[in-house]
């Protein structure tokens, strides 16, 4: 699976903006640093019955709880990240279930796996409905793993979503490969593997090992190019763990997503080297979503590199993206449709400066969570964060990361 690049956002930003949105958040922060110990790991922060439970009233969902992260300085990108596949409901269960079946072999050293496992447990074990939990110890691994995300450098959350996800393939994968080699081992899984691989009659490896989170996450595109004097199709797979799409002024995601997949014709300086005419060749080149996942992210492309000014631009395009998601025109999946349930919104003029939010869909309420701050907000909010209109507008307010689960046919 090809590693994704660094993401356009590089500039230092002030630890004091990404606090400036929320009084109430710095408040709690205040709280979470004063109740620091707890088990030694995290710090939990919360007296009585809070502002989103009474706003919930009976309607709280039983079992479930909404808890804030502190901010580090200039942490809310994970933070948002993290509410995100916190509340994708699969991905928790499959990692609270690794957490529960994990035998630490020895003294292995803790990874970004085990920390993030340690979060989730924590947060769906608290006695509590609501508080605020500080990931100090999952943020620090994530800098000791990458320098990109050390210092106070405003940072990139799809680039943290993808560093993060192939992380833990990668983790994954490797604790496969001891547990393979060392037959005493038991399993995360508690004696099913990290994931499935399919073998050969002589029991050689076919592909690659498929983990919790390929099931989840990952899905297959398939580019194909016709060449234009044949007829010859020439078609590719590859794999995706999220669709990064271009984005015009005024339009929709179902738009976006259109031209995503439209048909290119390759001519001129751009021809295709066919193999069975010998030659170059005109040709007409189109991807289609070949298997359709579980859990599609989408990547709205709002930084880019304007030549003109030799640097990147946040585009504050408006682009409407729906609560359900048809792909049935995209992909050879039938009935792909699909909800959202998270939307990581970017707060800001510019790639180099501003803040993040993550707004969730829970149990039928949508829910904002702003580092340590979370409130219950109006299904409708969503629309204020499509963009502007118009091209200088005060809104600098847009939905970049969104998260969409498969409805799955009864």
């Amino acid at each position: 699976m090809a590693k994704p690049a660094r993401s356009p956002t590089a500039a230092e930003a002030s630890p004091a903006a990404e606090r400036s949105r929320s009084a109430v958040g710095s408040g709690l922060r205040s709280l979470a640093s004063a109740a620091s110990g707890f088990l030694d790991r995290w710090s939990v922060v919360g007296t009585g019955a809070s502002r989103l439970e009474r706003a919930l009233g009976d309607q709280f969902p039983e079992g479930e709880h909404y808890f804030g992260l502190e901010n580090f300085g200039n942490t809310c990108y994970c933070n948002s990240v993290l509410q995100a596949l916190y509340y994708c409901i699969p991905f928790r269960e499959q990692l609270l279930e690794y957490s529960a079946n994990y035998k630490n072999p020895g003294d292995a050293e803790e990874n970004l796996l085990t920390c993030l496992a340690d979060l989730f447990v924590q947060i769906s074990l608290s006695k509590k409905k609501t508080g605020v939990i500080s990931p100090k110890r999952f943020v620090h691994r994530v800098k000791k793993e990458n320098e990109s995300f050390r210092g106070y450098m405003h940072q990139d959350a799809h680039e943290f979503l993808n560093f993060l996800l192939n992380e833990i393939v990668d983790i994954l994968e490797r604790e496969f490969s001891t547990m393979k080699d060392s037959p005493e081992t038991t399993s995360p899984d508690g004696g099913a593997s990290n994931g499935e691989v399919n073998h050969l009659a002589n029991g050689v490896q076919s592909e690659p090992l498929v983990t919790w989170v390929h099931k989840n996450f990952q899905g297959i595109l398939t580019n194909e190019t016709k060449c234009l004097m044949c007829e010859t199709v020439t078609a590719k797979d590859e794999t995706f763990l999220d669709l990064s799409i271009d984005i015009e002024q005024n339009s929709s995601l179902t738009s976006c997503l259109k031209n995503f997949f439209s048909t290119e014709t390759l001519n001129a300086d751009d021809k295709f080297f066919c193999d069975k005419c010998c030659s170059l060749q005109e040709a007409q080149k189109r991807m289609k979503i070949k298997k359709a996942p579980q859990i599609l992210v989408i990547h709205l492309k709002r930084f880019k590199f304007i030549e003109q000014l030799s640097r990147h631009k946040k585009l504050s395009y408006r682009v409407v993206y729906p609560l359900e998601l048809k792909l049935s025109s995209a992909s050879e999946d039938v009935d792909c449709e699909y909800s959202l349930f998270a939307v990581v919104v970017h707060l800001g003029s510019g790639p180099n400066q501003g803040h993040y939010v993550c707004q969730i869909k829970s149990c039928d309420h949508w829910l904002c969570f702003d580092d340590d701050n979370v409130e219950k907000i109006q299904e409708s909010t969503l629309q204020t964060f499509y963009g502007s209109s118009r091209e200088y507008s005060g809104n600098t307010d847009h939905g970049y990361i969104l998260f969409y689960e498969r409805i799955e046919k009864s």
